[in-house]
């Protein structure tokens, strides 16, 4: 398996596709300023108020999505206590379109992301970055504000949630602007050597 090169990067909102397309696949980023979290049901909302030409409460060029539902409390304000990655191939039918009609530069998440995904990046100038599992109070430290949170009629995991970050990551680029996706070279991997282990066994 190819070997990647280590790189730390640390980007501030709103992010450049100059900067975007700077990046590698194994390069690693923090981020530092504001970043929003959207699930399935904030994608949908977010794609039903574009086709309607109704503005989202923030603009999004530029910025990151993260797929997570956080852990929040609420005294006087609110405050996240954990914030884990959602598997992001549950947006996978979804997320082109969010990069395309956006402009967001960063995708958050675990587990990977498709072809669907990975060309809308290649095309239109985004990144996937993976947060590590288990992991949640190490990305709810980097969150030093909850700027506002909209669509609390979704539920709480659900809601959009504008969020000031300050060196969020340690993120791993695992798809990058030309095309390059880490899940995909793995899975080839595997089946070349699976291939070679099934000739050495006569099978």
């Amino acid at each position: 398996m190819r070997r990647y090169k280590l790189v730390i990067l640390n980007l501030k909102t709103p992010i450049s596709i100059d900067d975007v397309r700077k990046l590698n696949v194994g390069d690693t980023i923090h981020i530092t300023g504001t970043i929003v979290t959207a699930r399935d049901e904030g994608h949908k909302r977010l794609l039903e108020l574009h086709e309607k030409g109704e503005k989202v409460s923030i603009p999004l060029k530029g910025l990151a999505i993260y797929h997570c539902g956080p852990v929040v409390k609420k005294n006087e304000k609110w405050e996240v206590v954990a914030a884990g990655p959602t598997t992001s191939m549950r947006m996978e039918s979804l997320e082109d379109q969010i990069i395309e009609k956006f402009g967001v530069r960063v995708i958050i998440g675990k587990g990977g992301m498709g072809k669907k995904t990975t060309e809308a990046m290649k095309k239109y100038g985004a990144v996937y970055g993976v947060f590590v599992g288990g992991a949640a109070v190490l990305a709810a430290k980097a969150i030093k504000e909850v700027k506002d949170v909209k669509w609390l009629d979704l539920g709480i995991p659900e809601a959009f949630w504008i969020l000031e970050v300050t060196n969020f990551g340690p993120l791993i680029v695992a798809i990058d602007t030309r095309g390059n996706n880490i899940f995909e070279n793995v899975k080839k991997m595997v089946a070349k050597r699976k291939e070679k282990l099934y000739e050495k066994l006569g099978l």
